[in-house]
């Protein structure tokens, strides 16, 4: 649907300028907007790399299990209906960690995964259970440490300080994060009312 949408959108565009004679501004913006897309690439494809590895690093030393222990009481308490050693809770946590150090590209698969995992769960029903729709809202508004690649874009830029972002991000996704729990609560606990009455 959204390749239709950006189709429809181009080909307006261009009868637009054809219409008004903006052709010229049309081809100049294009390839304009190429090479900056290109260049931006290239400045968060460094960044990235740099935090995938560092990542890696964390994962090899250990970090990362001893992470997962740490938030573990608190995702079974987000997530009761899934069991301990069930493979979701493992996506979970990954998928958490991944987007804590702002590498949502690394969380995204890992999302996918635990999704997956949590419907197999649900008894592959097409509709969300209480477990999917509490991890959808906490990987939307998930809490971020390090925003890489809004570093990466600040440093393309050239900001004269690419990581002062990092404490205005850590508290807007933290009370996102609350906010966000909170209404999904608020929500099922509406829903189960209404369900006994």
């Amino acid at each position: 649907m959204i390749n239709i949408i950006w189709v429809l959108l181009s080909v307006i565009g261009i009868v637009f300028a054809m219409f008004n004679g903006t052709m010229e501004e049309v081809n100049e913006a294009v390839f304009k907007g190429a090479q900056e897309a290109v260049t931006l690439c290239i400045g968060l494809i460094s960044v990235l790399v740099f935090w995938l590895g560092m990542m890696k690093i964390a994962e090899h030393a250990g970090l990362l299990d001893k992470l997962s222990k740490l938030f573990r009481p608190l995702v079974k308490r987000l997530f009761p209906e899934v069991p301990n050693q069930h493979p979701a809770m493992g996506y979970i946590l990954s998928n958490m960690m991944a987007n804590l150090f702002g590498l949502g590209n690394a969380a995204t698969p890992l999302g996918i995964k635990a999704m997956e995992q949590l419907k197999e769960l649900n008894g592959g029903k097409n509709e969300a259970s209480r477990s999917m729709i509490t991890f959808l809202v906490i990987n939307t508004a998930s809490v971020t440490l390090i925003p890489t690649t809004v570093i990466a874009i600040r440093m393309n830029y050239n900001a004269t300080s690419p990581t002062d972002i990092v404490g205005p991000t850590l508290i807007a996704t933290c009370l996102s994060a609350f906010v966000a729990v909170v209404i999904d609560r608020l929500f099922y606990y509406r829903r189960s009312r209404k369900r006994k009455g």
